[in-house]
C-alpha cells in the first residue's frame, strides 16, 4: 500500500513520495521556551512523534529536525516588538539563558513523560545567528528585504509581484490574497519603519536596554522569528526537504514567512508536504489566559489546575490525543479524559492478556468467520495509517478485537476458535502498533522513577526559590512535602536530599 498525506499546500491527499529513496527529512517547529510548555504544546510533538514511528517502521531511515526558539521571537501582532525570553528573564530575575535552560529542561522532561522520541537533530535559534545573517543577506542582496533604523523588513509586495508569475505567491500556503492582508493588517509600533503593513522582521534593532543582542551588518539587534526556522531547515535538511510540520496556528503567519524567505534564497518551496495538526480548546473554549484555561503540562500531571478534577497520566494524554485524527479539532473536559483513562487501561489489560496467549502447535477446527473478521481488523491497520496517519481508525479496530481477546480469556469463546496464526498475528500486531507506533506505555509502570523526578523537579523549584529569597514558596513546598512523608534536608554543599518518613 501507499502512504498517502493530506498536503496543506495542495489542499489535497498526495502519495507520499521521498526526495531520496528509503529517506526522510522532516522539519518540526519547536517551542519558545519562554515558559513552560502546556497542553497546547502536548498535541503537534505527539502527533509528529507518531509520524516519525511511523516512517521509521516503513522502513525509512529519518533526519528529524525540530528546533528550540531561545532567542527572537517577539510578538509580530503585540503592541511592541519584544523578545519573549527577555522579558520573562527579566520578570523571573534570570538571566535569560538560565531561564532559557529551565524550560528546556521542563519541555524534555514533559516530552519524555509523553513517550516522545528525541529528534534526530535540536538545533536552537542562538546557536545559529550566523546561519540568519548570511541569509538575510542574501534577501537583501537579491532586493527582497530593506534596512530601516537597524532593522531589516522583507518586501512582501515586491516578493509577491515576482514570485506569483512563478505560482508562489505570499499566502500560497494560508489562502490569504495580499491585497486583503494589507487593508486588514492593524496599525503595529514600528509601522513606520516598513514599506508595506504586511512587511515582517528579519532582523530588529535592538534597544539600549534589551539584554539578548547580536552584532550584524545592521548593527545590533536579535533575529525575527521566521528566519530562524528557515536558516536552521537548510542547514540541516537542504533546500528542499520532505515534510514540513506543525500546528494550524504557524500556517500563517510563520509558515507562510518561511516559505518566502527560502524562495527567494533557494527559488523553491522548502519542504514538499506540509503538514499540520489541528488545535486543542477545553470544554469547547479555546485556550487562553483570559478563560484561566491554559494548563501546564506539570498541572496536568498533578491535577493541580482549576480546571482538572484529577491528575491524568501522560499516557491517557497521549491516547486521547490519538483518538482523533490529527486534522480534526481535539475538546479536552474531564468526562473525556475519564473515559480516555479507562479506554487505554482496557485495552491495555488486553494486549497483555493477549502476550500470554498459548497454544497448539497442531491446528484444530476454528470458527472461520471470527477469525476472518480478526485478520480483517488487523490488516486494516496498515490501510489506516497509510491514509494520512489515521490513528483514531487503528484504535477503533483494535476495541473491536479487544472483546474477542477478553472472550477468550475469559472462556467465553473456545480457545481454539482463532487459528493459531491469526493469534500469532494478534499478538505481534497488537503490540507493535501499540507500542511502537503509538507509543502507549503501561500507565503503572516506573511509578517509583516518576515519584523521583516529580521530587527532584520541587528539588529545583525551591532551590530557586530560596536563590531568590522568596522564604514563602521555598517553605511551601518543603511542608508540603513533609505533610506527604517526604523530607527535605539541606546539605552543607547547597544541595538537597530527601527520604521518606
Amino acid at each position: 500500500m501507499e502512504l498517502k498525506v493530506y498536503n496543506s499546500l495542495t489542499r489535497q491527499k498526495e502519495i507520499f513520495v521521498p526526495l531520496t529513496p528509503g529517506y526522510v527529512g522532516m522539519y518540526v517547529c519547536g517551542p519558545t521556551v519562554s515558559g513552560e510548555s502546556h497542553l497546547g504544546h502536548a498535541r503537534p510533538y505527539i502527533t509528529f512523534d507518531v509520524v516519525n514511528r511511523y516512517l521509521q517502521h516503513l522502513g525509512y531511515k529519518v533526519r528529524y529536525v525540530r528546533n528550540i526558539t531561545d532567542a527572537g521571537h517577539f510578538e509580530e501582532e503585540g503592541k511592541e516588538a519584544e523578545d519573549k525570553i527577555s522579558s520573562k528573564a527579566f520578570l523571573e530575575k534570570l538571566e535569560p539563558m538560565e531561564l532559557v535552560k529551565k524550560y528546556t529542561d521542563l519541555f524534555h522532561w514533559g516530552m519524555q513523560e509523553f513517550n516522545t522520541l528525541s529528534p534526530s537533530i535540536e538545533p536552537t535559534a542562538t546557536g545559529h545567528i550566523v546561519e540568519q545573517i548570511v541569509m538575510i543577506e542574501k534577501i537583501i542582496a537579491d532586493g527582497y528585504a530593506y534596512e530601516a533604523n537597524g532593522s531589516v523588513y522583507f518586501d512582501v509586495e515586491k516578493y509577491n509581484q515576482d514570485f506569483s508569475k512563478q505560482n508562489m505567491p505570499y499566502g500560497i500556503l494560508s489562502g490569504r490574497v495580499l491585497e486583503e492582508m494589507m487593508e486588514s493588517t492593524r496599525e503595529l509600533d514600528n509601522q513606520d519603519e516598513k514599506r508595506n503593513k504586511a512587511d515582517f522582521a528579519l532582523w530588529k534593532n535592538a534597544p539600549p536596554e534589551h539584554i539578548m543582542r547580536w552584532k550584524s551588518p545592521w548593527g545590533e539587534g536579535f533575529p525575527g522569528w521566521h528566519i530562524e526556522c528557515s536558516a536552521m531547515s537548510n542547514k540541516y535538511l537542504g533546500a528542499e526537504f520532505d515534510i514540513h510540520g506543525g500546528g494550524m496556528d504557524l500556517q500563517f503567519p510563520h509558515h507562510e514567512c518561511e516559505i518566502a524567505q527560502s524562495v527567494v534564497c533557494n527559488h523553491k518551496i522548502p519542504a514538499r508536504y506540509w503538514m499540520h495538526n489541528n488545535m486543542i480548546t477545553i470544554n469547547g473554549r479555546k485556550m487562553g489566559k483570559s478563560y484561566n484555561n491554559v494548563i501546564k503540562l506539570t498541572e496536568l500531571f498533578s491535577g493541580q489546575h482549576p480546571a482538572l478534577e484529577q491528575a491524568y497520566h501522560p499516557m491517557v494524554i497521549r491516547f486521547f490525543i490519538l483518538q482523533t485524527h490529527y486534522r480534526s479539532t481535539l475538546d479536552f473536559s474531564n468526562e473525556a479524559l475519564k473515559a480516555a483513562e479507562k479506554g487505554l487501561r482496557r485495552l491495555l489489560e488486553a494486549n497483555e492478556a493477549l502476550q500470554n496467549f498459548s497454544f497448539a502447535t497442531v491446528e484444530t477446527p476454528i470458527d472461520k468467520e471470527l477469525d476472518d473478521r480478526a485478520n480483517s481488523l488487523l490488516t486494516a491497520f496498515e490501510e489506516f495509517m497509510n491514509d494520512d496517519f489515521s490513528t483514531a481508525k487503528v484504535l477503533a479496530n483494535m476495541f473491536e478485537i479487544v472483546p474477542v481477546i477478553n472472550g477468550i480469556k475469559d472462556k467465553h469463546i473456545a480457545t481454539d476458535a482463532l487459528s493459531s496464526s491469526t493469534i500469532s498475528s494478534l499478538k505481534e500486531k497488537m503490540n507493535i502498533y501499540i507500542k511502537d507506533i503509538l507509543g502507549l506505555k503501561d500507565i503503572t509502570e516506573n511509578k517509583g522513577e516518576q515519584l523521583r523526578g516529580a521530587i527532584q523537579l520541587l528539588i529545583e523549584m525551591r532551590k530557586e526559590a530560596k536563590a531568590k529569597k522568596d522564604f514563602v514558596n521555598s517553605d511551601k513546598i518543603r511542608n508540603e512535602l513533609a505533610a506527604l512523608g517526604i523530607i527535605l534536608k539541606d546539605e552543607k554543599d547547597g544541595n538537597m536530599s530527601y527520604s521518606f518518613q
